[in-house]
Protein backbone atom coordinates (compact mmCIF):
# COMPACT_ATOMS: atom_id res chain seq x y z
CA UNK A 1 0.00 0.00 0.00
CA UNK A 2 1.00 3.82 -0.82
CA UNK A 3 1.51 5.29 2.42
CA UNK A 4 -0.36 9.19 2.23
CA UNK A 5 -0.42 11.82 4.43
CA UNK A 6 -3.06 14.72 4.27
CA UNK A 7 -2.97 17.75 6.36
CA UNK A 8 -4.75 20.65 6.31
CA UNK A 9 -2.28 23.66 7.26
CA UNK A 10 -2.41 27.60 7.37
CA UNK A 11 -0.23 29.93 5.19
CA UNK A 12 2.10 29.67 8.30
CA UNK A 13 2.23 26.01 8.53
CA UNK A 14 0.17 25.46 11.27
CA UNK A 15 -1.66 21.94 11.44
CA UNK A 16 -2.89 22.48 15.29
CA UNK A 17 -6.90 22.87 15.51
CA UNK A 18 -8.14 22.77 12.33
CA UNK A 19 -11.53 21.81 12.73
CA UNK A 20 -12.66 23.34 15.93
CA UNK A 21 -11.94 23.93 19.46
CA UNK A 22 -14.00 21.39 21.00
CA UNK A 23 -12.07 18.82 18.86
CA UNK A 24 -8.75 20.41 19.71
CA UNK A 25 -7.27 19.88 23.13
CA UNK A 26 -5.58 23.40 24.34
CA UNK A 27 -1.77 22.46 24.85
CA UNK A 28 1.01 25.31 25.46
CA UNK A 29 -2.32 27.99 25.55
CA UNK A 30 -3.83 26.94 21.75
CA UNK A 31 -7.12 29.35 21.45
CA UNK A 32 -7.59 29.57 18.06
CA UNK A 33 -9.02 26.35 16.77
CA UNK A 34 -11.32 26.30 14.06
CA UNK A 35 -9.37 28.37 11.03
CA UNK A 36 -10.33 26.08 8.43
CA UNK A 37 -13.26 24.86 8.42
CA UNK A 38 -14.94 28.24 7.14
CA UNK A 39 -12.93 28.19 4.09
CA UNK A 40 -14.58 24.72 2.61
CA UNK A 41 -16.74 25.08 -0.28
CA UNK A 42 -18.58 22.04 -2.25
CA UNK A 43 -15.87 21.68 -4.40
CA UNK A 44 -12.83 21.28 -1.89
CA UNK A 45 -15.39 19.02 0.29
CA UNK A 46 -16.00 17.02 -2.49
CA UNK A 47 -12.38 16.37 -3.20
CA UNK A 48 -11.75 15.94 1.07
CA UNK A 49 -14.96 13.14 0.39
CA UNK A 50 -13.11 11.58 -2.18
CA UNK A 51 -10.01 11.46 -0.81
CA UNK A 52 -11.42 8.97 2.50
CA UNK A 53 -13.29 7.10 -0.33
CA UNK A 54 -10.19 6.13 -1.72
CA UNK A 55 -8.28 4.72 1.64
CA UNK A 56 -8.07 0.69 1.95
CA UNK A 57 -6.74 1.57 5.28
CA UNK A 58 -6.38 4.28 8.06
CA UNK A 59 -2.89 4.74 10.00
CA UNK A 60 -3.06 6.97 13.53
CA UNK A 61 -1.00 8.42 16.24
CA UNK A 62 -2.64 7.41 19.70
CA UNK A 63 -3.62 11.84 20.38
CA UNK A 64 -5.42 11.73 17.04
CA UNK A 65 -6.74 8.39 16.67
CA UNK A 66 -8.60 9.01 20.40
CA UNK A 67 -10.25 12.47 18.92
CA UNK A 68 -11.23 10.88 15.77
CA UNK A 69 -12.32 7.84 17.56
CA UNK A 70 -14.91 10.22 19.92
CA UNK A 71 -15.77 11.95 17.30
CA UNK A 72 -16.17 10.08 13.69
CA UNK A 73 -16.72 6.90 16.13
CA UNK A 74 -19.97 8.39 17.47
CA UNK A 75 -21.36 9.66 14.24
CA UNK A 76 -23.83 7.72 12.34
CA UNK A 77 -24.46 9.99 9.23
CA UNK A 78 -24.81 7.58 6.37
CA UNK A 79 -24.72 9.82 3.94
CA UNK A 80 -21.42 11.31 4.69
CA UNK A 81 -18.26 9.94 2.85
CA UNK A 82 -15.74 10.51 5.33
CA UNK A 83 -18.28 9.05 8.38
CA UNK A 84 -18.57 5.81 5.78
CA UNK A 85 -15.08 5.21 4.92
CA UNK A 86 -13.42 5.87 8.85
CA UNK A 87 -16.12 3.34 10.63
CA UNK A 88 -15.85 0.54 7.71
CA UNK A 89 -12.33 0.54 6.75
CA UNK A 90 -9.47 -1.19 8.69
CA UNK A 91 -7.84 1.36 11.21
CA UNK A 92 -4.17 1.14 12.53
CA UNK A 93 -3.04 3.21 15.90
CA UNK A 94 0.79 3.43 16.52
CA UNK A 95 1.35 3.59 19.89
CA UNK A 96 3.13 2.18 23.35
CA UNK A 97 0.49 2.44 25.43
CA UNK A 98 -2.52 1.73 23.86
CA UNK A 99 -3.03 -2.10 24.32
CA UNK A 100 -6.47 -2.43 22.21
CA UNK A 101 -8.43 0.13 20.48
CA UNK A 102 -11.90 0.96 21.40
CA UNK A 103 -12.79 1.89 17.62
CA UNK A 104 -14.32 -1.29 15.90
CA UNK A 105 -11.94 -2.60 13.21
CA UNK A 106 -8.76 -1.05 14.91
CA UNK A 107 -5.10 -2.95 15.35
CA UNK A 108 -2.65 -1.15 17.55
CA UNK A 109 1.37 -1.03 16.28
CA UNK A 110 3.65 -1.30 19.06
CA UNK A 111 6.77 -1.87 19.35
CA UNK A 112 8.97 -1.54 16.41
CA UNK A 113 6.31 0.93 15.02
CA UNK A 114 8.69 1.23 11.43
CA UNK A 115 8.91 -2.00 11.17
CA UNK A 116 5.31 -2.40 11.19
CA UNK A 117 4.22 0.06 8.94
CA UNK A 118 6.90 -1.14 6.68
CA UNK A 119 4.82 -4.47 6.43
CA UNK A 120 1.85 -2.78 6.13
CA UNK A 121 3.18 -0.61 2.82
CA UNK A 122 4.56 -4.14 1.44
CA UNK A 123 1.02 -5.20 1.82
CA UNK A 124 -1.04 -5.44 -1.90
CA UNK A 125 -3.62 -1.98 -2.38
CA UNK A 126 -4.40 0.93 -2.92
CA UNK A 127 -3.33 3.89 0.40
CA UNK A 128 -2.79 3.66 3.43
CA UNK A 129 -3.97 6.91 4.48
CA UNK A 130 -2.98 9.56 7.84
CA UNK A 131 -4.44 12.41 8.69
CA UNK A 132 -3.94 14.89 10.91
CA UNK A 133 -1.49 13.10 13.20
CA UNK A 134 1.06 16.37 13.23
CA UNK A 135 3.48 14.99 15.07
CA UNK A 136 3.06 11.37 13.63
CA UNK A 137 3.15 12.68 10.24
CA UNK A 138 5.91 14.40 10.84
CA UNK A 139 7.94 11.41 12.20
CA UNK A 140 6.50 9.29 9.54
CA UNK A 141 8.20 11.69 6.80
CA UNK A 142 11.25 12.03 8.71
CA UNK A 143 11.84 8.20 9.00
CA UNK A 144 11.11 8.18 5.10
CA UNK A 145 7.58 6.00 5.32
CA UNK A 146 5.50 8.75 3.39
CA UNK A 147 4.94 8.33 -0.02
CA UNK A 148 2.96 10.93 -0.82
CA UNK A 149 2.13 14.12 0.92
CA UNK A 150 -1.46 15.90 0.24
CA UNK A 151 -0.94 19.35 2.09
CA UNK A 152 -3.98 21.33 1.76
CA UNK A 153 -2.98 25.08 2.18
CA UNK A 154 -5.90 27.39 3.78
CA UNK A 155 -5.93 31.06 2.90
CA UNK A 156 -5.14 31.94 6.62
CA UNK A 157 -2.20 32.56 9.28
CA UNK A 158 -2.64 31.68 12.44
CA UNK A 159 -0.38 33.15 14.14
CA UNK A 160 0.15 30.69 17.14
CA UNK A 161 0.10 26.23 17.63
CA UNK A 162 2.26 23.62 16.31
CA UNK A 163 3.49 23.44 12.92
CA UNK A 164 3.66 20.61 11.10
CA UNK A 165 7.90 20.97 9.81
CA UNK A 166 9.42 22.30 12.60
CA UNK A 167 11.70 25.67 12.82
CA UNK A 168 14.78 23.03 12.70
CA UNK A 169 14.46 19.54 11.05
CA UNK A 170 15.43 17.31 7.98
CA UNK A 171 15.50 18.79 4.82
CA UNK A 172 13.54 17.27 1.95
CA UNK A 173 13.41 17.74 -1.95
CA UNK A 174 9.62 17.35 -2.87
CA UNK A 175 8.44 16.23 -6.52
CA UNK A 176 4.82 17.97 -7.32
CA UNK A 177 3.09 15.66 -8.51
CA UNK A 178 -0.66 17.47 -8.16
CA UNK A 179 -1.98 20.56 -7.79
CA UNK A 180 -5.20 23.08 -8.08
CA UNK A 181 -6.95 25.68 -6.03
CA UNK A 182 -10.63 25.96 -4.74
CA UNK A 183 -12.94 28.90 -4.90
CA UNK A 184 -12.52 30.15 -1.50
CA UNK A 185 -8.61 30.34 -1.42
CA UNK A 186 -7.68 26.85 -0.25
CA UNK A 187 -5.22 25.23 -2.83
CA UNK A 188 -3.82 21.84 -2.67
CA UNK A 189 -0.10 20.53 -3.43
CA UNK A 190 0.34 16.73 -3.47
CA UNK A 191 4.02 15.85 -3.02
CA UNK A 192 6.55 12.99 -3.44
CA UNK A 193 9.62 13.01 -1.34
CA UNK A 194 12.65 12.99 -3.53
CA UNK A 195 15.53 12.69 -1.15
CA UNK A 196 17.62 15.70 -0.24
CA UNK A 197 17.61 19.24 -1.88
CA UNK A 198 20.37 20.76 -4.19
CA UNK A 199 22.04 24.14 -2.99
CA UNK A 200 23.37 27.14 -5.14
CA UNK A 201 27.05 26.74 -4.96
Amino acid sequence: MKLTINVQVSVDGVAQGNGGPEEEDLRRGFTRGGWARPLFDNDSMSYVNEFYDRADAFLFGRRTYELFADYWGAMKNPDSPITDALNTKPKYVASNTLTEGRWPETTVLSGDIAAAIGELKARPGGELQVHGSVAFARWLIENNLADEIALLVCPVVVGQGTRLFPDNGQDIALEMVDSRAFAKGITLHVYRPAGRPQYAT
